[in-house]
């Protein structure tokens, strides 16, 4: 795992292409970029941080290697939505996610949320896993905007 080197940031624009760019690459790699996918990532700034959403960076070496966002949901339970979580292909396995993880809970819990959702895709075996172990549990939900989505997931905070 790697602990030296890591920064912590919330996102700027600076880090708009990074942001697209590591979502991007992994959607591709596993599915067909979305609509959705288009809104977020193309315009991260209204769509999810005008909302009163969040942005989380990871650093290592000053290169941006993990990304997370927290978009806010008005629903009745959950107080944001975990979503375009990605950490680069060339780092993954050492750790990043965990740590990238616990960074978007803390986020969450400082901006007060009780309640995060997510959606994913069962093939995306080691982020089911780092999501089960991060406290999440399985739900049935029956809107949502991604056809790859066959799981979703809350977390109580």
């Amino acid at each position: 795992m790697i602990t030296e080197n890591i920064i912590i940031t919330d996102y700027t624009p600076q880090y708009k292409q990074a942001f697209k760019d590591l979502n991007e690459e992994w959607i591709s790699k596993y599915f067909v970029m979305e609509e959705a996918d288009y809104k977020a990532l193309d315009n991260p700034e209204s769509y999810i941080l005008d909302k009163g959403g969040y942005i989380v960076m990871v650093l290592y070496n000053n290169e941006p290697v993990g990304t997370c966002a927290l978009i806010k949901m008005y629903d009745d339970k959950y107080d944001f939505e975990l979503a375009k979580m990605a950490v680069s292909p060339n780092i993954q396995g050492k750790g990043i996610g965990k740590i990238l993880m616990q960074a978007v809970i803390e986020k969450a819990k400082s901006k007060g949320a009780k309640w995060l959702y997510l959606e994913s895709n069962t093939i995306l075996t080691p982020a089911i896993t780092l999501y089960e172990k991060s406290g999440f549990v399985r739900v049935k939900r029956t809107s949502t905007p991604y056809e790859r989505c066959n799981i979703q997931m809350e977390l109580e905070l």
